[in-house]
């Protein structure tokens, strides 16, 4: 597996070494022993979540805060979405920046997603199947976001907009500047 730093600190793209012969394919997607090592991050997961979804449907940005913030490590297991991370750490070199990759099921990439860091993805095939882990339980009264279509970070989710499947929820989320200012 190759581990490598994204422009975000402590923001990680793993890279399967995917074996393949006569009877499909084998790789191993997580090994807390090499993560710790090549990132220095002794992060245990706590959590598994699973989702489906059609074209178009654009999930994010979400986060948690406090004693309840969340690091993911997310893939997808079905179809092909762009994901998208920004870091809200106040105290980051890299805060306000976000980063942005095509996760499939080809490559079989995966995104390290630190906790202080907002996340979302929109699905690019007609279908996809979207996995990660969480180091922390999902807590409601923890639960925040920022608004897709943010001015500020000002996201390229690579479709038009006519084209996005969005819920009521996501609809009303702030924008950066005011979930960041609290």
């Amino acid at each position: 597996m190759k581990i490598e730093q994204t422009p975000l600190k402590d923001c990680f793209v793993l890279t399967p070494a995917i074996l393949e012969d006569e009877r499909g394919t084998f790789y191993e997607t997580y090994n807390k022993n090499l993560f710790k090592k090549v990132t220095g991050l002794d992060v245990n997961f706590v959590q598994d979540n699973q989702s489906t979804s059609r074209l178009g449907v654009l999930r994010g940005l979400h986060y948690q805060t406090g004693k309840m913030a969340q690091a993911k490590l997310v893939r997808v297991l079905e179809g092909h979405v762009l994901d998208i991370v920004v870091d809200i750490r106040s105290n980051s070199e890299t805060f306000g920046r976000h980063f942005s990759i095509i996760l499939d099921d080809v490559k079989q990439q995966q995104l390290f997603v630190p906790r202080g860091f907002a996340h979302g993805f929109i699905t690019l095939s007609p279908k996809s199947t979207f996995a990660y882990k969480c180091d922390n339980l999902y807590d409601k009264s923890s639960e925040r976001g920022i608004i897709y279509s943010d001015a500020t970070l000002q996201l390229d989710w690579n479709l038009p907009n006519d084209k996005f499947i969005i819920s009521e929820k996501d609809l009303k989320l702030p924008s950066f500047l005011e979930a960041t200012s609290k």
